[in-house]
């Protein structure tokens, strides 16, 4: 298992602009660019993003 590297208000907000993303599909314009909110509801929600690995970023307070 991937070690978390999104703290909590990062992993918080994630979850929500997934959530708002999301909604573009089945309210308000409907279209199918709303499916890519599923990727910061997916990282959002395991708490670990690629892309910060990659970078080196960790904002997760606890390390592992």
């Amino acid at each position: 298992m991937l070690a978390r590297n999104e703290g909590p208000l990062d992993r918080t907000l994630r979850v929500i602009l997934g959530f708002a993303m999301l909604s573009l599909v089945f309210v308000g314009p409907k279209t199918n660019w709303g499916y890519l909110g599923l990727v910061p509801l997916v990282t959002g929600l395991v708490g670990t993003c690629p892309l910060y690995r990659l970078f080196g970023f960790n904002t997760c307070p606890v390390r592992h």
